[in-house]
């Protein structure tokens, strides 16, 4: 991830990751299954941002 849309989707991915902690623990006293749904889209933002950057590079 060198691009600079794979360090958008880095940035992302993290936010994602935070959103989701904060979600299952605390947003209308835990919500595990939404905190989980929202974990899951971590990976989905670094795969997608990796294959943008790829395409750009071609």
């Amino acid at each position: 991830m060198t691009g600079e849309i794979g360090k958008i989707g880095l940035a992302a991915s993290a936010i994602s990751i935070f959103t989701s902690i904060y979600i299952y623990f605390m947003h209308d006293g835990g919500n595990a299954d939404l905190g989980i749904f929202v974990g899951l889209w971590a990976p989905t933002l670094i795969l997608f941002t990796q294959e943008i950057d790829k395409l750009r590079e071609a």
